[in-house]
């Protein structure tokens, strides 16, 4: 049965603005109410209204008949008395597994949460209303945080990135232990002069911006860090990354007369002839790994130039190629004398892939 209500827009104002004081106040039973009447108006049946908001169809049709009868005064506001409800222990995991899942697998039309989507969803599932703001303060508490998503290649090897967690991994580790070796993770980054944006607090209707001269040279370096101490070797240069300044870089760590393990990406000057020559060349000491393809996320020395690149470029300008240098080079030694930051990046890392046993 399907019964159409049709409604002013000052009326629907008036309906919708009644929704959001329900919400406020926790008015279970009156939130449901409305939006029982507003899906009556969008066309829904009375029995998918009922599925859709976990009601008896005849609770619809009262619902209906009150406000076919006595309009918005079928739809008082009162202030709830006592302590509002709480979301138990249980009701919390699986709220985490719901917000994990994202928004279409619950049901909304939409790929981001928001705090009013996050309360209507608390509210559908528990029977349980939060005021938007407390939704927010609720997610931090469950370990949620405001992030901007990233793109991930669809290209990715699920069972190469499965085996290294399993089985890799752990021998890596067992490995750098008996041998008393850095256990080392490899990369570069590239500091572009023009700088790097980045989100910040601004007023309403005034987006911030950034000066840009539109040069387009960079300050490149090359990474390592060392999972046990978090010690970090680096090396700049202004030249393109190639074979040759690979294998050069390398050189200067091996000089620690150390074993090394290195886990490296799939670059081309990583896997080239003449750098298989290079570890061949070096394998008494040198043991290299790596990485699944399209796996940045496996590697935490990603963490630290975001670090790096928060502290030296973003929003900042940089008229001279010279200023982009010394801030590059600073962060770096800032980071380099803070061997426990980087160190906590590797437990960001172990907590994704798991401690060897």
């Amino acid at each position: 049965m399907r019964i159409r209500i049709r409604l002013s827009n000052s009326s629907r104002k008036s309906l919708v603005e009644r929704l959001h004081q329900a919400y406020a106040g926790g008015q279970i039973r009156l939130v449901k109410r409305i939006h029982a009447l507003l899906a009556l108006m969008e066309g829904k049946s009375v029995a998918e209204v009922a599925a859709l908001l976990h009601l008896g169809e005849q609770t619809v049709r009262d619902y209906l008949q009150a406000f076919l009868l006595k309009g918005m005064g079928s739809l008082h506001y009162r202030k709830p008395s006592g302590c509002p409800p709480r979301l138990t222990k249980t009701q919390r995991k699986e709220l985490q597994e719901l917000i994990s899942a994202g928004p279409e697998a619950a049901g909304y039309p939409s790929a981001c949460w928001t705090a009013t989507m996050l309360q209507d969803l608390i509210l559908c599932r528990f029977g349980v209303a939060y005021h938007p703001h407390y939704v927010c303060a609720l997610l931090d508490q469950l370990g949620f945080s405001f992030q901007k998503a990233r793109f991930v290649s669809d290209h990715l090897d699920a069972e190469a990135r499965r085996q290294w967690q399993a089985a890799t991994w752990p021998e890596m580790l067992r490995l750098a232990q008996e041998k008393q070796a850095l256990l080392l993770f490899g990369d570069e980054a590239s500091f572009a002069q023009w700088g790097s944006l980045s989100y910040t607090w601004a007023l309403k209707g005034q987006q911030p911006t950034v000066k840009t001269s539109g040069k387009r040279k960079a300050y490149k370096v090359f990474g390592l860090i060392d999972y046990f101490s978090g010690r970090f070797f680096c090396k700049a240069q202004t030249g393109r990354f190639n074979s040759d300044s690979y294998a050069a870089f390398l050189l200067e760590v091996l000089a620690e007369k150390v074993p090394i393990i290195l886990i490296q990406d799939g670059a081309r000057y990583h896997t080239s002839k003449q750098m298989n020559e290079f570890f061949a060349a070096h394998a008494d000491r040198l043991t290299r790994y790596q990485l699944p393809s399209y796996s940045p996320d496996f590697n935490p020395i990603e963490f630290l130039w975001k670090k790096i690149r928060k502290r030296a470029t973003h929003l900042k300008f940089f008229a001279e190629f010279e200023r982009l240098v010394e801030k590059v080079e600073e962060a770096l030694q800032h980071f380099a004398n803070l061997p426990s930051e980087i160190t906590s990046l590797m437990g960001m890392y172990c907590s994704s892939l798991g401690q060897a046993s």
